[in-house]
């Protein structure tokens, strides 16, 4: 459970690392590693945590993350589906040379941008899927030719959005990224409990003052709005993925005021839960 700078290597005849995970769920808690990492879900939902972002994961969710920022996909079983997902990262050092050269204008651009941490728009993800599913299985001379132009269909293609704040550039120590496990997981088991800084400070040996300097110095926001925003990330997934009525979401992202519950969605989502579920059904 405790996290840690993940060692990453590659075999003798690559440069790239290249792989496809399977599995009931995911399984690496919140994490760091020198390397960039672009992640392509084929399959599967839940929240995903880039840095002092939290959103829902589908099908299609394409996200590059930069070096040595924290990240973790956390599946929430609504489906009982299994993960898949195509995960291809790189040293800093496979493209240096490379991205003085015109023709990488873009793709430096790109990674420089990564550090706060990268989502693609869903239309161009899906459009390129059948890279992702094809690199697998290519020689490695073949990966990296379908690799850079994964990375110039992103750059000059795409739309994006950031994910992480811009005051994120923080180094956290491994005791400070397992804390943020214990919190994480808290909030996800306790859902429909009310959520209690005595027990989670028991949990983490910190005084309840302490939890809240944590995470006024690592999310600039409070407990409660770390809480509110993660079961408002939830709600937002079942709107999207279920029929279930507003009253019996906002109940199951833990909820027990749906006044209150209309007030946070707002607050979070800029408009109402009706209008986020008409919104996506539009697509």
């Amino acid at each position: 459970m405790k996290a840690q700078l993940k060692e990453i290597t590659t075999s003798p005849n690559s440069s790239l690392k290249i792989k496809v995970f399977e599995d009931k769920e995911f399984k690496a808690q919140w994490h760091f590693h020198p390397q960039y990492e672009l992640t392509y879900m084929i399959q599967s939902t839940g929240i995903r945590y880039v840095g002092d972002s939290m959103h829902s994961f589908e099908r299609g969710d394409l996200v590059l993350v930069g070096k040595n920022v924290p990240h973790s996909w956390k599946t929430i079983d609504s489906k009982n589906e299994y993960v898949k997902c195509v995960i291809i990262q790189w040293d800093e050092k496979l493209l240096q040379g490379w991205l003085d050269k015109p023709e990488f204008t873009e793709i430096k651009s790109m990674l420089k941008k990564s550090s706060q941490g990268l989502y693609f728009d869903y239309q161009t993800a899906i459009s390129i899927e059948n890279l992702f599913i094809s690199i697998i299985d290519e020689s490695p001379f073949k990966q990296l030719v379908s690799f850079l132009n994964i990375l110039h269909v992103l750059a000059t293609k795409s739309t994006t959005q950031l994910l992480a704040g811009p005051g994120f550039g923080k180094d956290l120590s491994t005791k400070e990224s397992y804390r943020v496990n214990v919190i994480n997981n808290y909030i996800k088991d306790n859902i429909h409990n009310k959520h209690s800084l005595e027990e989670l400070s028991n949990k983490l040996a910190l005084s309840k003052e302490g939890i809240c300097r944590f995470f006024k110095k690592t999310f600039d926001k409070t407990f409660s709005n770390y809480v509110n925003e993660y079961k408002i990330t939830l709600a937002s997934k079942l709107l999207i993925e279920t029929d279930l009525s507003v009253s019996e979401i906002g109940y199951n992202s833990g909820f027990n005021n749906l006044s209150f519950f209309h007030r946070q969605f707002n607050k979070f989502k800029q408009m109402s839960p009706k209008n986020y579920r008409e919104q996506f059904q539009g697509l």
